[in-house]
Formats: structure tokens, C-alpha cells, sequence
């Protein structure tokens, strides 16, 4: 039975459109620029940190992060920024008594909005919360133990195989691709999808049915 489903949050929950167009602005590129440069970068499989060197070498994420904050534009988003399926998806879940948690590779202020948009959930952590980042094995293992059962019953949501489906496999979970985001588009036919997705899903909310049939 899946009792426990965990979201990952950017392209899972987030649209990041706002949250790049930003770092664009930041780095003085336009945003198609910026767009462009991310999509080759990561279709090449390299981590998405290697855009910003790109336009500026050295570029340290982290303290540009605080520069922002100082500079009064940190990163943000808002209700408007979740996908249209989230709170649907999320109450139908627990609607039907399953757990219901969001983690992902986000800093300690994320998860403060994260937790001021009222989700309906169980459980919003993140990298910055627990001192772990995906793909990680502790990551997952930190899911496992804040989750109400095995990790065999949990079922990890997320749009990217390197740092979302593998690892939560390899840690016993079972997984569920959702195609949206540019990681989304491009992993969709990737051949080891079809070892690590026991789901595949456009929408969020077809979740529900997925947990229904699978503990029927």
C-alpha cells in the first residue's frame, strides 16, 4: 500500500519561470538568453549551477543569493507560481487519509513561504532544514524518517530522474514522473525512465486515482 506521498518542489510544485527570469535580470542577460544557455546546459546533463559561469565565471550562487537579499531583491515566489493542480492534488490526498509531505533542494526561505502559502500538508522541509541536498542518500533517508511508515509505502513525486526518481529508488520508495518543466520535457524519453517511474503523470491530481488502485 502507498500510505506517505512526498513532492518534490521546484517544476513539481513551483513553476520557476519567475524565480530564473529573475536571476536573468540579476546577471544583466536577456531572459531568452538566459533560457537558452539553461536548456544546453542541462540536456548536456550538467547541474543547472554551471548556467550562471556561463555569463559570469566565479559566480558563487550562494552569495548572490545574499547580495539579493541586501540589494532588497531576494528570490521569491507566490500563490500564483504554484502549478494549478497543487492544492487539488494535495487535498485529494489527504482526503483519503495519506500522508502528505514537500521536500526539495530549496533554502531555508523557500520553505518559509512554502510554509506561509498554507499548503495542505504533513511535512515542508528542505535542503537548507535538514543540511542535506538531493541526490543524496541522507535526503531521502531524512523523508524516511519523518514519514509515518516504510519507505516501501512512500511514494516520491518529482520531474527529474538524476536527483528525484533514482535516489528515491535506491532508497526503497516508489516513484512517480511528472512531465512539466524543462527537466521534465527533456528526461520524458530518456530509456532509464522506464526503470526507476512506476508512474508517469501530466497532472498532479492524477495522483489520487494512482494511490486508490495501487491500495486497492
Amino acid at each position: 500500500m502507498i500510505e506517505a506521498v512526498v513532492f518534490d518542489v521546484g517544476e513539481t510544485l513551483v513553476n520557476e519561470t519567475r524565480e530564473y527570469g529573475t536571476w536573468a535580470d540579476w546577471l544583466g542577460v536577456p531572459r531568452h538568453t538566459f533560457s537558452s544557455v539553461f536548456g544546453a546546459v542541462i540536456i548536456s546533463g550538467r547541474e543547472y549551477r554551471d548556467v550562471f559561469q556561463h555569463f559570469r565565471p566565479g559566480f558563487d550562487l550562494d552569495e548572490e543569493r545574499k547580495q539579493r537579499m541586501e540589494a532588497g531583491q531576494p528570490e521569491q515566489f507566490w500563490e500564483e507560481d504554484l502549478y494549478p493542480d497543487v492544492r487539488e492534488a494535495m487535498t485529494n490526498l489527504r482526503d483519503m487519509g495519506i500522508w502528505v509531505g514537500v521536500a526539495g533542494n530549496q533554502t531555508a526561505q523557500a520553505g518559509a513561504i512554502l510554509r506561509e502559502l498554507g499548503l495542505p500538508a504533513d511535512l515542508i522541509a528542505t535542503s537548507d532544514d535538514w543540511g542535506v541536498s538531493k541526490p543524496d542518500p541522507d535526503f531521502f533517508q531524512a523523508i524516511i524518517s519523518a514519514a509515518p511508515c516504510s519507505a516501501d509505502r512512500i511514494l516520491h513525486v518529482g520531474d527529474r530522474l538524476d536527483s528525484d526518481l533514482k535516489p528515491a529508488k535506491a532508497a526503497g520508495m516508489r516513484t512517480a514522473f511528472v512531465r512539466r518543466g524543462p527537466w521534465g520535457y527533456i528526461w520524458e524519453h530518456h530509456p532509464d525512465m522506464t526503470q526507476v517511474a512506476d508512474w508517469r503523470v501530466t497532472s498532479l491530481t492524477e495522483l489520487a486515482g494512482i494511490v486508490s488502485a495501487a491500495n486497492r
